[in-house]
Protein backbone atom coordinates (compact mmCIF):
# COMPACT_ATOMS: atom_id res chain seq x y z
CA UNK A 1 0.00 0.00 0.00
CA UNK A 2 1.32 3.40 -1.00
CA UNK A 3 2.12 6.05 1.76
CA UNK A 4 -0.98 8.14 0.29
CA UNK A 5 -3.32 5.21 1.39
CA UNK A 6 -1.63 4.52 4.37
CA UNK A 7 -2.10 8.25 5.69
CA UNK A 8 -5.99 7.76 4.35
CA UNK A 9 -6.55 5.00 7.02
CA UNK A 10 -4.30 7.08 9.67
CA UNK A 11 -7.33 10.01 8.90
CA UNK A 12 -9.65 7.18 9.17
CA UNK A 13 -8.44 5.97 12.61
CA UNK A 14 -8.10 9.68 13.64
CA UNK A 15 -11.68 10.45 13.49
CA UNK A 16 -12.65 7.49 15.01
CA UNK A 17 -11.21 7.90 17.83
CA UNK A 18 -12.43 11.30 18.77
CA UNK A 19 -16.36 10.34 17.21
CA UNK A 20 -17.10 6.76 16.52
CA UNK A 21 -15.31 5.15 19.81
CA UNK A 22 -17.15 7.16 22.01
CA UNK A 23 -20.33 6.15 20.90
CA UNK A 24 -19.50 2.18 21.31
CA UNK A 25 -18.16 2.81 24.80
CA UNK A 26 -20.33 2.72 27.86
CA UNK A 27 -21.07 5.91 29.57
CA UNK A 28 -19.23 4.49 32.63
CA UNK A 29 -15.92 4.54 30.97
CA UNK A 30 -16.20 7.78 29.18
CA UNK A 31 -14.07 9.92 31.18
CA UNK A 32 -11.36 6.92 31.65
CA UNK A 33 -10.55 5.01 28.40
CA UNK A 34 -8.53 7.54 25.82
CA UNK A 35 -8.12 6.13 22.28
CA UNK A 36 -4.86 6.15 20.81
CA UNK A 37 -5.09 4.69 17.18
CA UNK A 38 -3.04 6.84 15.61
CA UNK A 39 -0.70 6.18 17.64
CA UNK A 40 -0.73 2.69 17.04
CA UNK A 41 -0.44 3.06 13.59
CA UNK A 42 2.50 5.63 14.06
CA UNK A 43 4.36 2.53 16.15
CA UNK A 44 3.94 -0.05 13.40
CA UNK A 45 5.23 2.96 11.09
CA UNK A 46 8.03 2.67 13.42
CA UNK A 47 8.02 -1.13 13.26
CA UNK A 48 8.08 -2.13 9.66
CA UNK A 49 8.72 1.37 7.49
CA UNK A 50 11.66 3.36 9.59
CA UNK A 51 12.20 5.64 12.32
CA UNK A 52 12.01 8.99 9.75
CA UNK A 53 8.40 8.12 8.88
CA UNK A 54 6.90 7.44 11.92
CA UNK A 55 8.69 10.57 13.00
CA UNK A 56 6.79 12.37 10.49
CA UNK A 57 3.68 10.74 10.75
CA UNK A 58 3.46 11.49 14.73
CA UNK A 59 4.34 14.80 14.33
CA UNK A 60 1.57 15.30 11.76
CA UNK A 61 -1.21 13.21 13.55
CA UNK A 62 0.14 14.96 16.53
CA UNK A 63 -0.46 18.37 15.02
CA UNK A 64 -3.83 17.44 14.47
CA UNK A 65 -5.01 16.06 18.18
CA UNK A 66 -3.79 19.27 19.37
CA UNK A 67 -5.52 21.10 17.51
CA UNK A 68 -8.55 19.39 17.03
CA UNK A 69 -8.68 17.33 20.81
CA UNK A 70 -6.47 19.08 23.48
CA UNK A 71 -6.42 22.76 22.50
CA UNK A 72 -4.68 24.24 26.05
CA UNK A 73 -1.29 23.68 24.85
CA UNK A 74 -0.67 23.36 21.14
CA UNK A 75 2.21 20.79 20.42
CA UNK A 76 2.68 18.24 23.69
CA UNK A 77 0.73 15.58 21.48
CA UNK A 78 2.65 16.28 18.48
CA UNK A 79 5.93 15.92 19.92
CA UNK A 80 5.13 13.22 22.24
CA UNK A 81 3.88 11.30 19.14
CA UNK A 82 6.92 12.14 16.81
CA UNK A 83 8.92 11.38 20.09
CA UNK A 84 8.08 7.97 20.68
CA UNK A 85 7.42 7.03 17.21
CA UNK A 86 11.59 7.87 16.72
CA UNK A 87 12.11 6.00 19.60
CA UNK A 88 10.42 2.64 18.44
CA UNK A 89 12.13 2.87 15.22
CA UNK A 90 15.54 3.59 16.37
CA UNK A 91 15.37 0.72 18.93
CA UNK A 92 14.00 -1.62 16.24
CA UNK A 93 15.54 -0.56 13.60
CA UNK A 94 17.95 -3.82 12.61
CA UNK A 95 15.75 -6.45 14.62
CA UNK A 96 12.58 -8.60 12.48
CA UNK A 97 9.59 -7.40 15.11
CA UNK A 98 7.35 -10.66 15.78
CA UNK A 99 3.82 -10.36 17.00
CA UNK A 100 4.89 -10.54 20.69
CA UNK A 101 7.85 -8.00 19.88
CA UNK A 102 5.23 -5.40 18.31
CA UNK A 103 2.67 -5.88 20.57
CA UNK A 104 5.44 -5.11 24.09
CA UNK A 105 6.67 -2.37 22.25
CA UNK A 106 3.28 -0.72 21.40
CA UNK A 107 2.54 -1.07 25.12
CA UNK A 108 5.63 0.20 26.38
CA UNK A 109 5.80 2.75 23.81
CA UNK A 110 1.69 3.79 25.27
CA UNK A 111 3.13 4.10 28.99
CA UNK A 112 5.60 6.53 27.85
CA UNK A 113 3.78 8.49 25.48
CA UNK A 114 0.77 8.99 28.27
CA UNK A 115 3.51 9.68 31.05
CA UNK A 116 5.35 12.36 29.32
CA UNK A 117 1.89 14.13 28.36
CA UNK A 118 0.98 13.72 32.18
CA UNK A 119 4.28 15.30 33.30
CA UNK A 120 4.10 18.25 30.76
CA UNK A 121 0.50 18.59 31.80
CA UNK A 122 1.66 18.32 35.44
CA UNK A 123 4.33 20.69 34.76
CA UNK A 124 2.11 23.52 33.52
CA UNK A 125 -0.44 23.22 36.05
CA UNK A 126 -3.44 21.79 33.80
CA UNK A 127 -3.99 18.60 35.77
CA UNK A 128 -4.31 18.35 39.80
CA UNK A 129 -4.20 14.52 40.02
CA UNK A 130 -1.51 12.63 41.20
CA UNK A 131 0.39 10.06 38.89
CA UNK A 132 -0.90 7.27 40.93
CA UNK A 133 -4.35 8.40 40.24
CA UNK A 134 -3.38 8.80 36.52
CA UNK A 135 -2.13 5.46 36.01
CA UNK A 136 -5.12 3.65 37.60
CA UNK A 137 -8.30 5.76 35.92
CA UNK A 138 -6.10 6.40 32.62
CA UNK A 139 -3.19 5.10 31.26
CA UNK A 140 -3.57 1.64 32.07
CA UNK A 141 -7.30 0.70 30.75
CA UNK A 142 -6.20 3.13 27.83
CA UNK A 143 -3.11 0.97 27.05
CA UNK A 144 -5.70 -2.41 27.19
CA UNK A 145 -7.12 -0.74 24.79
CA UNK A 146 -4.29 -0.15 22.52
CA UNK A 147 -3.11 -3.79 22.85
CA UNK A 148 -6.14 -5.23 21.89
CA UNK A 149 -6.27 -2.50 18.77
CA UNK A 150 -3.42 -3.39 18.11
CA UNK A 151 -3.41 -6.91 18.20
CA UNK A 152 -6.71 -6.52 16.15
CA UNK A 153 -4.77 -4.71 13.22
CA UNK A 154 -1.43 -6.28 13.53
CA UNK A 155 -1.64 -8.47 10.32
CA UNK A 156 -3.41 -5.96 8.17
CA UNK A 157 -0.61 -3.16 9.13
CA UNK A 158 2.44 -5.57 8.38
CA UNK A 159 1.33 -6.31 5.01
CA UNK A 160 0.73 -2.37 4.13
CA UNK A 161 3.43 -1.26 5.69
CA UNK A 162 5.50 -4.18 4.29
CA UNK A 163 4.56 -3.96 0.83
CA UNK A 164 4.80 -0.11 1.17
CA UNK A 165 8.17 -0.86 1.63
CA UNK A 166 9.04 -3.37 -1.32
CA UNK A 167 7.06 -1.00 -3.69
CA UNK A 168 9.69 1.84 -2.95
CA UNK A 169 12.52 -0.75 -2.96
CA UNK A 170 11.92 -2.23 -6.27
CA UNK A 171 10.99 1.51 -7.70
CA UNK A 172 14.74 3.06 -6.20
CA UNK A 173 16.05 -0.41 -7.62
CA UNK A 174 14.38 0.41 -11.07
CA UNK A 175 15.88 3.94 -11.53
Amino acid sequence: MSMQRIVGVMLLFFLSEGTLFYWLLPDSMVGRIVPHFTLAFVLFAALYRGRHTALILGIAFGMLQDLAFYGRIIGVHSFTMGLVGYLTGFLLERRRSTLMMALFMICVSTLVYDTIVYFVYRVFRLTDQTFEWAVSHHIVPSVFLQILFSLAIYVPARRWFENSVSKTNTEDDEE
